[in-house]
C-alpha cells in the first residue's frame, strides 16, 4: 500500500485538461480555471476537493489515512497521506475531486474509467 510521487503523477496525467501550478511548497491542480487538488512532496500528502458529506465520510472512517483540510463554497477538503492509501482508491478520489471541478459537458464526455 502506499502511493508515491511518480503514481500520482501518473494519475493525475489521466485526467483531461488539467493544469499544474507549482509553487514552492506545491503544486497546484485545476481543470478550466478551478482548483481540485495539490500536492505538497515534503509531507507525502495530497488535498482533494470532495462533497461534504464525503469528507465527513472519509475523515470518520480512516482517521489515519485522512483529515479534514477546510471548508469553502459548499465543499469539503480532505488531506491524504499518500503512504497510507492505495493507488485505486486515490485514482478514484482524483477522479471525484476533478469531477466536482470540470464543466458538466466535460465531466460527461470522461467518465471515471480504471
Amino acid at each position: 500500500m502506499g502511493v508515491s510521487a511518480t503514481a500520482l503523477q501518473r494519475i493525475i496525467d489521466g485526467l483531461v485538461d488539467v493544469r499544474r501550478d507549482s509553487v514552492r511548497d506545491y503544486t497546484a491542480f485545476s481543470v478550466h480555471g478551478t482548483r481540485f487538488g495539490y500536492h505538497w512532496p515534503r509531507t507525502e500528502t495530497v488535498g482533494l476537493k470532495q462533497t461534504l458529506l464525503e469528507q465527513a465520510a472519509l475523515v470518520a472512517e480512516r482517521p489515519e489515512v485522512f483529515e479534514v483540510q477546510f471548508t469553502m463554497g459548499g465543499f469539503g477538503w480532505v488531506v491524504v497521506r499518500l503512504p497510507r492509501i492505495d493507488a485505486d482508491e486515490l485514482e478514484e478520489l482524483l477522479y471525484e475531486a476533478w469531477r466536482l471541478s470540470a464543466p458538466e459537458e466535460l465531466a460527461a464526455q470522461h467518465p471515471f474509467t480504471r
